[in-house]
């Protein structure tokens, strides 16, 4: 289908929202998100693949150099979603979700070429950046795709899915790190599986269409009213009859072009300041709590519990498969019970299991089965939590500016998370390498984490925004509405 970009600069009334959210689930729906959603499989593939260090022995890298490789990567994350959530709202979704895609797709295979340090550094900063502009892109499109009633069980369980990925890369590691390859070829061949996933994705993306609201904000009335037709004829042709939408729902719409860095901060902090600090909170506080146990469960099983470096990869299985099923099994709660009360719930009832588990490990009650089942258990809850923090930051604020507003928050958490957390807990762990360790440091940072994520659901509870089952525009009125959604739909 090809359509002229005729741009529109005069108000225009608009029935986009409402077609798009009063759709049933359908085969196209299942298209975006497995079209969509594959970016965070891709992400825990290569984190846990390259955490691995296969190519350590091969470029001869110190252990410093090995957590440099891992930190160019997160700071690639950091960049690329700021740069390219700024180009996403500017030049619409699916060019960016395109490119993004590409970025990591070539930066990744180039990457398992390295034959140096500097060489692989410049390419993991540049597959970071794609993944990190992948997340403000592909998250924008799907909440301006999915029906409302479906979205937040959509989001929550497309980003669980990080931890499917993450178990995908240590099964391959337990091969590809093995005697079975040589030492310079398994690790290379893990580079590439990212790509060749990425390579089938990047088909079923080219019959995605742009976000038929981002079209609507930016004048293209005729193309977002052509991509919403295309989008119910998809929809109904299994036999299902489309209810008309009252023209009493239409949006008036006064297309923007840009969006100032002062007109964002404006909404953040003087439009939406609590949002902010909901976003804020949410999104540092499970950041903390992930990467604390995460980048050090195999330090704990190995110093406290006796388990060699070897077998730490077996633990990490049940581990990911109790992040992967909170997502998947309880994620449709957001939706019918409700945001606020599952926020707290799960960011709630994870702090108080953590509280429980430090006591037991403080005691020495536990051993390394228990005490990954404990883990299990914790962040069964605290990933479908940490998931409805992406939701949230990704649905309170104007459509205009969703991608950056991911992106601020995202940067926010993964330097909080991401760099302070692992510091921490590594520190803390580090004492405990003696014959008879001492647990008295780590057992305060599990205090710690957890009294950071209760105080995290609290927030939400305080602060947070009745979102389910809203439409967008509903939720957090256009910056080119002249019209109030919350009063044409009530």
């Amino acid at each position: 289908m090809s359509i002229a970009e005729t741009t529109a600069t005069g108000p225009v009334r608009s029935l986009v929202p409402a077609r798009l959210d009063r759709l049933p689930w359908s085969r196209f729906h299942w298209l975006v998100v497995i079209g969509l959603g594959v970016s965070w499989i891709l992400d825990g593939l290569e984190i846990q693949i390259v955490s691995q260090a296969g190519y350590q022995t091969t470029l001869g890298l110190s252990a410093g150099a090995v957590g440099a490789v891992g930190s160019v990567y997160l700071a690639g994350q950091v960049l690329g979603a700021l740069f390219f959530g700024r180009i996403t709202d500017r030049l619409g979704r699916r060019k960016l979700f395109m490119v993004t895609l590409a970025v990591y797709l070539v930066a990744s295979g180039i990457g398992g070429l390295s034959f140096s340090l500097w060489f692989l550094l410049v390419f993991r900063f540049i597959a970071g950046m794609g993944i990190g502009g992948e997340y403000t892109a592909i998250n924008s499109a799907i909440d301006e795709l999915i029906p409302s009633r479906f979205r937040g069980r959509v989001d929550i369980a497309v980003n669980g899915t990080y931890w499917g990925g993450a178990a995908l890369g240590a099964v391959a590691n337990l091969y590809l790190l093995s005697d079975h390859l040589p030492t310079n070829v398994g690790w290379r061949i893990g580079f590439f599986l990212g790509p060749l996933i990425g390579l089938v994705v990047i088909f079923l993306r080219r019959t995605l269409p742009e976000s038929p609201r981002w079209l609507m904000t930016h004048g293209r009335q005729e193309e977002a009213e052509c991509t919403v037709a295309e989008i119910e004829r998809r929809a109904a042709s299994g036999g299902t009859e489309l209810t008309p939408v009252p023209d009493r729902l239409a949006l008036e719409i006064t297309p923007v072009d840009r969006v100032s860095y002062l007109k964002i901060a404006k909404v953040f902090f003087r439009d939406y300041p609590s949002r902010s600090f909901l976003g804020f909170s949410m999104m540092v506080t499970q950041a903390f709590l992930y990467n604390a146990i995460f980048f050090t469960y195999a330090l704990v099983l190995q110093h406290f519990y006796g388990v060699p470096k070897a077998h730490t990869s077996y633990y990490f299985f049940p581990f990911a498969l109790g992040n992967l099923l909170g997502p998947l099994l309880i994620g449709h709660l957001f939706d019918t019970i409700g945001r606020r009360r599952m926020i707290l719930f799960t960011y709630g009832v994870s702090g108080l299991l953590l509280l429980s588990s430090a006591y037991l490990f403080q005691a020495g009650l536990l051993n390394a089965t228990t005490q990954t089942a404990m883990w299990c258990a914790i962040f069964f809850l605290a990933s479908a939590g940490a998931s409805s923090a992406y939701l949230t930051v990704s649905e309170i604020f104007p459509l205009e500016l969703r991608g950056q507003a991911i992106s601020f928050f995202f940067a926010i958490s993964q330097g909080a998370g991401g760099v302070v957390a692992p510091f921490l807990f590594g520190h803390l762990i580090g004492t405990g390498d003696s014959a008879a360790p001492d647990r008295n440091p780590l057992t305060w940072g599990y205090v710690i984490g957890a009294v950071i994520m209760i105080a995290g659901g609290v927030i939400a509870w305080y602060f947070g925004v009745d979102a389910e089952r809203r439409s967008l525009e509903d939720i957090a009125n256009p910056l080119s509405a002249t019209t109030n959604h919350r009063e044409v739909t009530s």
